[in-house]
Formats: C-alpha cells, sequence, structure tokens
C-alpha cells in the first residue's frame, strides 16, 4: 500500500470552534481505546526501568492539552514511576480549552510553543522527547531531522507513537465513522493512516540519525513504538 500525503484539517484548524473540540475528544478517545496510552506507557517504563528512573520528565510533543500525558501518567503511578510532562506544539489553539487556557486535571501542564524541527530548548533538558500521532506528518527528510533534535534535547532517548500503515487500518479507519463525532475526525483518521509509515520505513530512516540504537515494536491496534537511544554519556 503506497504512502499518500493528504492535508488533515485539524492541522489548520479547518473547522468551525466546535468541530475542532469535538475532533480533539474523538483523539482522547482514540489515544485511550485504541492504543495509544498503551504503547506510551511501555515506552516510558521501557526507558525508567533501562535508566532505573523513579521520576520521568518527558517533552511531548504536539501533545496538544495533555490529554495523553495525564492517562498515561495515571497508569504509570501504579508503576511507581512519577511522569513530568511538558507539551509542545505549535498550534496554541490546540494546548487551550474552548478558546483558553483550561485549569482542567488533565491539561495543567507546563506548555511551550515552538516548532518540532528546531526545538527551542538546551541540550539535555528532558529525560526523553516523545510524541504520539505525530510523526507521520513528517516527511522522510523532516523525520530524520526531528529525531536529530529530540535525541539533541533527550537525556536518554526519543520516542515515536504512531500509526502503521496498512489497508485493513484504513478499513478500520472508515469504520470509525460510526462513533467520531466530528467531520474533521472522519476525514483526519483515514488520512492519517494513509499518511503514516511501516515499521520497515522508519527502521531505515532512523539509520540516518544519529540514534545510538533502536528498539521497535508493534502493539494492537496497528501502531509502532519506537525507542531511539542517545548514546550513554562518558562525562
Amino acid at each position: 500500500m503506497q504512502r499518500t500525503v493528504i492535508p488533515e484539517l485539524l492541522d489548520e484548524d479547518a473547522g468551525t470552534p466546535q468541530e475542532i473540540e469535538d475532533s480533539l475528544a474523538d483523539l482522547r478517545t482514540i489515544n485511550r481505546y485504541f492504543g495509544g496510552v498503551h504503547t506510551m506507557k511501555a515506552l516510558l517504563l521501557n526507558v525508567a526501568r533501562s535508566r532505573k528512573l523513579r521520576k520521568l520528565s518527558w517533552l511531548d510533543v504536539g501533545g496538544g492539552r495533555g490529554d495523553l500525558a495525564a492517562l498515561t501518567g495515571q497508569s504509570l503511578r501504579r508503576q511507581g514511576i512519577e511522569l513530568q510532562p511538558v507539551m509542545l506544539d505549535r498550534k496554541p489553539l490546540h494546548m487551550m480549552r474552548n478558546g483558553a487556557a483550561s485549569d482542567a486535571k488533565n491539561d495543567h501542564y507546563p506548555s511551550v510553543g515552538g516548532d518540532a524541527l528546531a526545538l527551542p530548548l538546551r541540550e539535555n533538558s528532558f529525560d526523553v522527547v516523545g510524541s504520539c500521532l505525530f510523526l507521520h506528518h513528517l516527511e522522510p527528510q523532516q523525520v530524520v531531522q526531528f529525531m536529530n533534535e529530540g535525541l539533541r534535547v533527550a537525556r536518554h532517548a526519543v520516542l515515536i507513537n504512531d500509526l502503521v500503515r496498512h489497508p485493513l487500518h484504513v478499513a478500520l479507519g472508515y469504520a470509525g465513522y460510526a462513533i467520531f463525532r466530528s467531520r474533521i475526525t472522519r476525514h483526519d483518521s483515514v488520512a492519517s493512516i494513509r499518511r503514516a509509515y511501516t515499521p520497515d520505513e522508519i527502521q531505515d530512516m532512523l539509520r540516518k540519525t544519529n540514534a545510538f540504537k533502536v528498539e521497535m515494536a508493534t502493539y494492537f491496534p496497528f501502531r509502532m513504538g519506537v525507542i531511539a537511544w542517545k548514546q550513554p554519556s562518558t562525562t
């Protein structure tokens, strides 16, 4: 199945405020029940256990309001891991609720506006840099650039949590029309799957980065989780 780049409506906030709000609610549902939280928890837990960390600072690129971070943090607390997320997004509206900063429990995290390809942060600022449903928005050269930027800012690893492109996944995307609240999601769900990469394609791109070692796994349904480890410091 050939990768096809179809512009996604939510990227450009191409809808009414209510349609955008409903689409972000759809994303929360997708991440909660269809692999987003499970995959991110597995990746973060791997890093925490491998590096013997009880607290884990995480720059969540494209993390919006922090819904995924909140759900993942709740799950990790049961494993004795304290998650300390900071949101980064180029769209300020994605980090706000109903057009204003929210004090809701799941989106009180610190946030910063910025470009994922030129992260406005110093080297080794966070334990990990990670993203969920973000990487497929990038073209291959941009993937390499983003990963290298993440490796610069991270102390330990860059994490990828994204879709796997597959014909059956496209069919599932169309099936989701019955439960999605927003027409934006109905368009973007299938567009995202067609735009996503396969694990082999991601492996090929990561060979061109500064990653010291790469670990990859797939998760139900049609999710990939990647840990691109940073060269351990010798100082």
